[in-house]
């Protein structure tokens, strides 16, 4: 299973990304959503990105938002209950197995695991 999409981070893209998602999970949907609405926020709207949602071998589904500004790293804050904004990690924090931001020239990629992801023998 190997989803790819390419598009331009706009407010409108969010409900369409979860369009193309409809076949996924609630968890894939949200977290993709999450990281597109980050890119919205924090890079500006009209920032290019590629979607992505991989199996991982392991069991995992991978979700993963790639732009180009690998200096510009995503932050997990703890909004207060009057915060208007700043839940959109925390809440993939709580819902994915875990995350983390993968930087290369030119780009960084925002990813996360979600489900059931099997144990790797060493």
């Amino acid at each position: 299973m190997t989803f790819e999409l390419s598009l331009l981070a706009t407010p409108k893209s969010v409900p369409e990304l979860r369009h193309h998602l409809r076949h996924h999970s609630f968890d894939v949907r949200l977290c993709a959503s999450e990281l597109l609405t980050n890119v919205i926020d924090h890079l500006g709207e009209g920032t290019p990105v590629t979607v992505r949602v991989l199996g991982t071998g392991n069991g995992c589904t991978r979700v993963e938002v790639t732009d180009p500004e690998p200096g510009a790293r995503p932050v997990l804050l703890r909004a207060t209950p009057t915060d208007e904004s700043g839940r959109g990690l925390a809440l993939l924090d709580a819902v994915a197995r875990r995350w983390g931001v993968e930087q290369e020239a030119g780009r960084k990629t925002v990813w996360c695991e979600l489900g059931e992801c099997l144990q790797r023998s060493v």
